[in-house]
Parts: C-alpha cells; sequence; structure tokens
C-alpha cells in the first residue's frame, strides 16, 4: 500500500513549503475543480488488479485525469474527475488507470462495453466459503434423512409382505382343511350339478388374538424412538469406518504407481485392523421395545483385540463424529468389559455398546501346535467377554434366517419379553433360551399360528415341564458342542417359571389372557357376540309358552 505523507512539488527545492502554493490565476485557462480529496487507501478490488499483474491491463481515461500546477507551472497532483480522487505520483496515476475501481466508473460513466474482470473481495470469498459449507452441511443432513426414510420405509415394507404372506398361508391352510372335512356330494344324479365347495374366508380374529395385537402396539417403539436409533447407529457406523481408515493410512505405507487397482484393494482389506461392525442383539433381531435405550454393535479386529487398540479407538470416536452430526456424544471406554459405550446427550438419550472381538479368540484344537510361538499380547483383552461377543453375533445370524421368516414369532417374543420386564420370575429366563424355546415351538406346528394360538402353544410347551431337570432341555444350536441353552438357570427358577406358565395358561382357558399381558380386557367384537349364543331368561319367553312348560310340570307331578 503506497501512503503519502507530504505534499511537496515534484522537483523543488527543499526550502519550498507546502504554504507557498497559491490558487491558480483566472488569467489561466483551467478547469475550476471541485474540493481535492485526501488519497485513500486502495480498495481490495484495486489491490487485488494490482497483486494480479497489470501487464496486460491497458490504462483508459486519460482525458478525464487533470494535472493541478502550482504558480511555477509544476504539476503539483493529479485528479480524477470519473473517480473524484486526487494522487500526486505519476506511477500511481497510471496505477490508478490500470485499477478496477477506475474501469468500473469508466464502464458506468463513458463506455458500458468495457470489459473489466470482477474479482471477488476477502469478505466476498468468505462468504462464498460459509455458504459452501452449510450447503455442503444441508446436504449431509438430507443424506441422513433419506437414509432414515429409506430405512423405515424397508422395515414397513418388510411388516406388511409378512403380514400378507400370513394371510395367503392362512387362506391356503384352510381352504385345505375344508376341502378335506367337506363330503362328497351324496345321492347325485349324472345330470345333477355338483354344489361348489367352500370358499375360503379368513377366519375372524379371536379375542386372544385382539388382545396380544393390542399389547403389542402399546410395547412396539414409537416413531421417534425408532429414528433416534437409526440416527445415533448409522453415525457411529459411519465413524467407525473412518477410525479404521485412519488407522490403515497409519501402518501401511503409501502405495506406488506400477501397483493395479484391484492388488490395492486387496492388500488394503488384507491390512485393515478392523474389519467390520456387525449389529447384535435386540437391534439385529427386530426386538426392539418401547423404552428400550441401548443397543450392541460387535467391532471385528484382524488381531486379538487389546486395550491400547481398544483406547485408540475410543479416541478417535469423538473427533470422527463430529463430521457427520452437530448432535454431542459423550465417549466411554470399559476395557474391563471389553466395550466402548456412546451416550448421545440429545432426547430421547440411546446408548450405543461397541464390543471388540476376533475369531481369532476361539481357538482351535488343530492349530494351537502349529501357532504355539505365537505369544499374546501383554494386555489382550478378557478372553471368556470376547467369546461371548462372538457367540451372540452367531445368535443374530441364525435370528435372521429361522425367526425372522416364521409367522406371529417375532410378536411373541415381543409379548413375552414384556412379560419378563414386569413379572421377576420370568425375568429369570435368558433371552436366548426364550427366543430358541418360541421359534421351535411356533415351527413345530402343522401349521401357521394366529398370535392368540402360538401363546397358547408356548405356554403349554412350558407348562408340560420343559424347563425342568429331567426334561431334554433346549440345545444350542449356535454351538459345535452339544451345550444346553438352560444351563445358567438353577431348580428353583425353572420350577418357578413352570408354575407360572400353568396358571398363565389356566387364565388363557378361563378367557381371562388380559390378565397375563397386564392390560385392560377388550370389549367383545362383533362377530364373536353373533356367534355367542343367549341365554333363556323368564323375561325374555312369551307368555303362553312359559304356561305351557308350567302345565307339563304339573301333570307330571300330579300322575
Amino acid at each position: 500500500m503506497i501512503r503519502f505523507t507530504a505534499h511537496k512539488p515534484i522537483g523543488a527545492p527543499a526550502a519550498t513549503s507546502a504554504a507557498a502554493l497559491v490558487p491558480v490565476k483566472a488569467e489561466e485557462p483551467v478547469l475550476v475543480l471541485p474540493p481535492v480529496q485526501k488519497v485513500k487507501p486502495q480498495s481490495e478490488d484495486e489491490g487485488g488488479d494490482r497483486a494480479g499483474g497489470q501487464g496486460d491491463i491497458q490504462p483508459v481515461g486519460h482525458d478525464y485525469v487533470e494535472e493541478v500546477r502550482n504558480d511555477d507551472g509544476k504539476v503539483i497532483r493529479f485528479h480524477c474527475k470519473l473517480c473524484e480522487c486526487s494522487f500526486n505520483d505519476p506511477n500511481a496515476k497510471d496505477m490508478h488507470l490500470k485499477g478496477r475501481r477506475h474501469r468500473l466508473q469508466y464502464k458506468k460513466k463513458v463506455n458500458p462495453e468495457l470489459p473489466v474482470e470482477i474479482k471477488p473481495s476477502n469478505k466476498a470469498r468468505k462468504l462464498q466459503e460459509s455458504k459452501l459449507k452449510k450447503l455442503k452441511q444441508k446436504a449431509v443432513l438430507k443424506r441422513q434423512r433419506d437414509d432414515e426414510q429409506r430405512w423405515h420405509m424397508e422395515m414397513r415394507r418388510y411388516e406388511e409382505d409378512m403380514y400378507w404372506r400370513r394371510m395367503e398361508e392362512e387362506q391356503i391352510y384352510w381352504g385345505d382343511q375344508r376341502r378335506r372335512i367337506a363330503p362328497p356330494p351324496l345321492m347325485s344324479r349324472p345330470g345333477m350339478p355338483v354344489p361348489p365347495l367352500l370358499t375360503c374366508v379368513r377366519r375372524p380374529d379371536s379375542s386372544d388374538d385382539r388382545h396380544i395385537m393390542a399389547k403389542h402396539s402399546t410395547i412396539y417403539p414409537v416413531e421417534e424412538e425408532l429414528q433416534a436409533v437409526q440416527k445415533i447407529v448409522s453415525h457411529v457406523e459411519r465413524a467407525l469406518k473412518l477410525v479404521s481408515d485412519s488407522l490403515l493410512e497409519k501402518d501401511v505405507p503409501a502405495p506406488t504407481s506400477t501397483s493395479e487397482d484391484g492388488d490395492e484393494k486387496s492388500a488394503e482389506n488384507a491390512a485393515r485392523l478392523l474389519k467390520g461392525v456387525m449389529r447384535v442383539g435386540i437391534l439385529a433381531k427386530g426386538l426392539l421395545l418401547r423404552g428400550d435405550r441401548n443397543v450392541e454393535l460387535i467391532l471385528l479386529t484382524a488381531k486379538k483385540p487389546t486395550i491400547t487398540l481398544l483406547k485408540t479407538v475410543a479416541k478417535q470416536l469423538p473427533k470422527e463424529l463430529e463430521i457427520f452430526s452437530e448432535d454431542q456424544y459423550e465417549v466411554q471406554a470399559h476395557p474391563e468389559d471389553a466395550n466402548i459405550v456412546i451416550f448421545s446427550t440429545k432426547e430421547p438419550k440411546m446408548q450405543v455398546t461397541i464390543s471388540l472381538t476376533s475369531p481369532l479368540m476361539r481357538e482351535d484344537p488343530k492349530k494351537i501346535y502349529k501357532y504355539a510361538f505365537d505369544k499374546d499380547p501383554p494386555d489382550l483383552l478378557s478372553k471368556k467377554k470376547c467369546l461371548e461377543y462372538l457367540a451372540a453375533l452367531r445368535h443374530a445370524k441364525w435370528f435372521q434366517a429361522r425367526a425372522n421368516g416364521l409367522q406371529s414369532c417375532v410378536i411373541i417374543i415381543r409379548v413375552l419379553r414384556d412379560l419378563c420386564q414386569r413379572v421377576p420370575t420370568w425375568g429369570k429366563v435368558p433371552s436366548w433360551a426364550l427366543e430358541l424355546l418360541v421359534e421351535k415351538v411356533i415351527s413345530s406346528a402343522t401349521g401357521p399360528l394366529s398370535p392368540g394360538e402360538a401363546m397358547r402353544r408356548v405356554l403349554e410347551c412350558i407348562s408340560t415341564g420343559i424347563l425342568l431337570p429331567d426334561a431334554p432341555g433346549l440345545l444350542d444350536p449356535c454351538e459345535k458342542e452339544q451345550t444346553d441353552a438352560l444351563e445358567s438357570m438353577n431348580l428353583q427358577a425353572r420350577e418357578d417359571i413352570t408354575a407360572s406358565a400353568q396358571h398363565a395358561l389356566r387364565l388363557l382357558a378361563f378367557r381371562q389372557i388380559h390378565k397375563v399381558l397386564g392390560m385392560e380386557s377388550l370389549p367383545a367384537s362383533k362377530a364373536s357376540a353373533r356367534n355367542r349364543k343367549r341365554r333363556r331368561d323368564v323375561g325374555d319367553t312369551g307368555e303362553g309358552e312359559g304356561e305351557g312348560k308350567k302345565d307339563k310340570k304339573e301333570e307330571a307331578t300330579s300322575a
């Protein structure tokens, strides 16, 4: 930036002072100019042109820059009539004639067709950057919202498909039953038409079905809870992907330019320390209830997980979570439990538990001697916890393959989970054993079961004593060795649950299922009211009919 400190004439001796200057004489043909403005600092636009190289720009508007002289005829300054500014340096004059400010004024007042390159100032550039940043954040939020809506649409479509599949199976089943039971036409002649079979009409819902579905609607999570679960889980999964990428960059050097793309990807996947993240528990099985705030994820590692790795992941997660959302998350590391817990501070407050494990924690007896020289790291996580997390992963895969497509299975498990939370006696049943028992009971039926029939069948199975020690037990299908899923239950708990199931079965027999479900009794439906026979009262009978019956009784007694 050029600064002017004094107004001395060019080439004047040092003794000449600014006070010696006098106005221009009237005899001289000089244009009367307005009051001289002080030299202002260059604007950002003009400074940008000067910094950007003005060698290619031709000066314009020479005729509008006048020279101001003193009495001796010396040029003391230059004045631009277009820009209404003054300067006392010929170099400043040339730079002004090439500057954006002068060219814009020349274009505005003299030649509108003059091309002037407009460059954004620092302020405009900052505004543009902030606008682009906001647009990027909006795009990320829109993408997250679209993902959540797509997830909800898939869930609704899945539930609708399951509902209509159940309806078709029921129609096919009852149609086969009617065709099997319908008697052949008797006493028919060759020319007589055969009456058609009964049409396949859906059986009306029983009182137990209506009560169970009403209870299920009250314990099913609301839309706000489902959105909160989907939001925090998607954020955590993306953050773990970024953590895996950062760990890969630290461990693996940059690939050479001669390597192929396929080899690079395979090498990256092989060198990754964090292999993937899987959903387990009630989240993967679709068994969420209203009020459930804790979901579980499994983080698989290429090597045996250590405390150092767990703390490294927990340290990097907050930084990565800030990229996807403006919400605040609290991250806590629990090395004793081999997991990381993430809390959301926004209502509804959700909690995600990330458990670290690796398939290498399950030792193969054939490979023990082969890899005997490989020593485990000193800060290895709990082997028992890691094996439990691997078992949870197997349970989730089995449930998705066997129980999710079974009619009424998920509904009954949700209702029984609510029963386990309300009644302390049922709370002693392991969740995996309960899911296994319901699947085996419903899948062993000859046809599709309605919710009321499935609930009654499960209670009948437990009432027969399948949980007692002398029973066959429940074989765990996810273990190589024979393992009883009920081995963690003691004798007293088995007997209490069996007695409770017997009592619940008696309540179902007396149409008091609402007491088992912990809800108010629903009014009778119109279909059941039409089918139920009305009791005969004295007031409903005619007078003659009542007198006739009495006469018959009197005749019999007199005889």
